[in-house]
């Protein structure tokens, strides 16, 4: 990763309805679609994908339905996608729309109820559990809105912590940790808990451990939701390099419109379907 270029510090901040109700959500996905169209069409950055002769990633007429009392509920519908390896993919969408849901499933966090999901061409969809930790151990990194940091371990361990469950060599990981704190221009905070970082570092933190085991895929779920907006541009920079200096595949969801400009493509997610994909 030494031909990442090293990011300077940001400034850090603390920090079942009627027809009407029907008619109003409906607007307000109308409003929010074009908006999106808009700044795509401000834009002059949406890139080529670097490898497109096979699919990184495959879903297939994939479906997940979650059973509420008598209800079953589709929180994803016939989904069919491909992603590509080098791809900088941005998933957009209302609240509800199935984004998260979809980030699970790609990130073998959770399996479909229907359909199939392929990564490197290998079936994942019925896998057990040991073997799909084994897969998110190597092959996927993953940053989460709320973070989820240990709150007794200091941001070293935080991110030595994922090498050690793949029990890599002690010194190497622990030089690998530092490195990626410096990476994120954390390298004054190694001993400090997450309680002692603002929201900023605790999210840079995260990326850092994100990066341990140098996984090809990173998948990120809200990562400028609760940021400042120097933080913000700061981390989304650092995930445009990642993908265009260290190949790595990106796939956020969000509902930030100026992640858009680093897009290879876009997936436009609706009541849990995928309405059309730019």
């Amino acid at each position: 990763m030494n031909s990442l270029d090293k990011a300077a510090n940001p400034n850090d901040g603390y920090g079942n309805g009627s027809e009407g109700n029907k008619l109003e959500k409906n607007t307000k996905d109308k409003t929010y679609f074009n908006s999106v169209h808009n700044y795509i069409e401000s834009s002059a950055a949406v890139r080529i994908p670097q490898k497109v002769d096979k699919p990184l990633i495959k879903l297939k007429d994939v479906w997940k339905i979650y059973q509420m009392g008598d209800v079953d509920f589709a929180a994803l519908k016939c989904i069919n996608l491909d992603i590509f390896e080098g791809e900088f993919l941005v998933v957009l969408g209302p609240s509800g729309s199935g984004k998260s849901t979809l980030l699970n499933l790609i990130g073998c966090l959770d399996l479909p109820s229907k359909g199939d999901v392929f990564l490197d061409s290998k079936d994942i969809s019925g896998l057990k559990e040991s073997e799909l930790a084994r897969i998110r151990g190597q092959k996927i990194g993953f940053i989460f809105q709320s973070f989820n940091l240990i709150p007794t371990l200091n941001a070293q361990e935080n991110v030595l912590l994922p090498m050690e469950f793949q029990e890599d060599n002690a010194r190497k990981a622990k030089e690998r940790a530092v490195y990626l704190l410096e990476l994120v221009g954390l390298s004054d905070k190694k001993q400090n808990l997450p309680s002692q970082l603002s929201v900023g570092q605790r999210q840079r933190v995260a990326i850092a451990r994100s990066l341990a085991v140098n996984p090809p895929i990173i998948l990120a779920d809200e990562p400028t939701g609760n940021l400042d907006s120097n933080t913000w541009h700061y981390i989304l920079e650092l995930l445009y390099k990642l993908n265009t200096k260290e190949g790595k595949t990106i796939i956020i969801v969000t509902h930030e419109l100026e992640v858009i400009k680093h897009a290879t493509r876009i997936v436009y997610l609706k009541d849990g379907k995928i309405e059309k994909i730019e």
